[in-house]
């Protein structure tokens, strides 16, 4: 027993602060990306952070049940969730308040989900999300759009050496189902697929026919992905993987075209961490070991309705960006020039003013000190 009062700054795992400049650099970037969403013809939305469980975990979002927190409301008496993921949340409002909207329709959306648990990888609970979704546009070159405008927003923000990496995560269960496997056999041949256990592949598609010996091929098909496309096109898929691949080669054409200089790869064997796509899945990596920058693909909204979307992380884009200047800080002295104060507010300075004379421009970091009318930097006063 002890009667220690416990630290208030202690927060639960996978919770934390984000304190100046961090917080601030955090909100302008959210505030840039989302500025390049606009400027492609995506328009905001503001879902709340907790809905009914049964509209909130419907269709994709069944995907995130396990993540959901649950609390009941205490004035209906309904079980509530708290958003572990925007997505399924723009699915709702499309097919609800912005049903009789033309489509396709584009919405942007930022904000903050809350998980049960983080990962290994990344064990933050509480995570920022800024994204696109495009609801009713079943082309190719609506995935292609999301995966662009996703990029041109890194550009925008300072991120440089971007690499997008594409998954086919129907690819998988598609030739399983070709080849007459299902239950635990059909679950143990995609989980070694998952691992490029080569090994592992061979000994498990015994039995399966001509898939079998696609199988090899699929998994060395990973990388590039002129040279992964150049594979499938030569394997003899069956009509179903055939039409997979064919759509994934469409999409990256469009991509080329538009960024020829990106970095695409390409896996046709990955569908880890993607159960409710439905179609290509993409995850945007910035340099060195900054981690996913953005993750979405093509899913089926509402009403099996076509959509395809992409969620950027602003946490991760703050560390992957060039650091940005800090913000000039302007110490406004007792009885200042409040008209100078202004002028400098404009130009972007952040003004401290006094509130006693035991202020000290020091102490409150301030980079200069209003003098007059002008800004004098602080070393001048040494």
């Amino acid at each position: 027993m002890t009667d220690d009062t416990p630290n208030p700054a202690l927060l639960p795992a996978g919770l934390i602060d984000a304190l100046p400049p961090a917080a601030e650099r955090e909100a302008a970037l959210v505030e840039a990306l989302m500025a390049v969403f606009a400027g492609h013809g995506y328009e905001r939305v503001k879902p709340p952070l907790l809905e009914f469980e049964d509209s909130l975990l419907a269709g994709s979002g069944a995907a995130v049940a396990e993540q959901t927190f649950r609390l009941m409301d205490p004035v209906s008496q309904r079980m509530m969730g708290l958003r572990a993921d925007t997505t399924p949340q723009i699915a709702r409002i499309a097919a609800t308040r912005l049903g009789g909207q033309a489509r396709p329709l584009r919405l942007s959306y930022a904000g903050q989900v809350l998980r049960v648990r983080g990962t290994e990888l990344s064990p933050e609970r509480q995570v920022a999300q800024a994204g696109i979704e495009i609801i009713g546009g079943a082309a190719p070159q609506a995935d292609a759009e999301v995966a662009l405008v996703a990029v041109e927003a890194l550009l925008a923000v300072g991120v440089s050496g971007l690499s997008l990496d594409i998954t086919l995560p129907t690819m998988t269960p598609r030739l399983l189902e070709e080849a007459g496997l299902s239950g635990a056999a059909a679950t143990r041949l995609a989980r070694a697929l998952d691992r490029k256990d080569a090994a592992a592949v061979a000994t498990l598609a015994e039995g399966a026919g001509p898939i079998a010996g696609m199988l090899p091929a699929l998994l060395n098909a990973a990388g590039p992905a002129m040279a992964a496309l150049a594979v499938l096109r030569d394997l003899a898929l069956p009509p179903g993987a055939r039409a997979i691949a064919d759509n994934a080669a469409t999409v990256v054409a469009a991509i080329r075209a538009a960024a020829p200089d990106l970095a695409i790869t390409l896996d046709p064997a990955e569908y880890r961490g993607f159960r409710y796509h439905v179609g290509v899945a993409f995850t945007i990596y910035g340099p060195g070991r900054t981690g996913e920058l953005a993750r979405g693909g093509r899913y089926l909204s509402h009403h099996d309705e076509p959509a395809t979307g992409m969620t950027l992380y602003p946490d991760a884009v703050r560390r992957a960006a060039q650091p940005s200047a800090p913000r000039l800080r302007l110490f406004l002295p007792l009885g200042h020039d409040v008209v100078a104060a202004r002028a400098f507010r404009a130009q972007g300075y952040a003004t401290v003013a006094a509130l006693s004379a035991a202020d000290s421009a020091i102490a409150l970091r301030c980079t200069h000190e209003l003098r007059g009318s002008e800004a004098a930097a602080l070393e001048e006063q040494a």
